[in-house]
């Protein structure tokens, strides 16, 4: 069974979709006649390519584990290899499943 809160926060979801849908033609007109769309087409031309490289370049930095020169992750905290955990410090057993670390 729905609460109230749970039926207010549903019809003031709708409510709002129906004003964001209503108002999307509105500022679509806006930007077209103010010529926002022309300049975003040329910063688009001029910096995305750039920015992109540099963007996939640096998630692709943060994604990869840093590892030392004995493979082992180098950082304050490990993962337990059996079940993922994370561990802190220097343990040598798991504290979740009991495996050696």
């Amino acid at each position: 069974m729905m609460s109230l809160t749970i039926r207010k926060i549903i019809v003031l979801g709708l409510i709002g979709v129906i004003f964001l849908l209503a108002n999307i033609l509105v500022v679509a007109n806006w930007i077209a006649d103010s010529g926002i769309a022309e300049k975003a087409g040329w910063v688009r031309k001029e910096f995305l390519t750039g920015s992109a490289v540099a963007v996939i370049f640096v998630l692709l930095i943060l994604l990869v584990s840093p590892r030392n020169a004995r493979g082992k992750a180098i950082g304050l905290s490990r993962r337990c290899p059996v079940c993922d955990e994370r561990l802190s410090g220097n343990p040598r057993y798991c504290g979740e499943c009991g495996s050696k670390v």
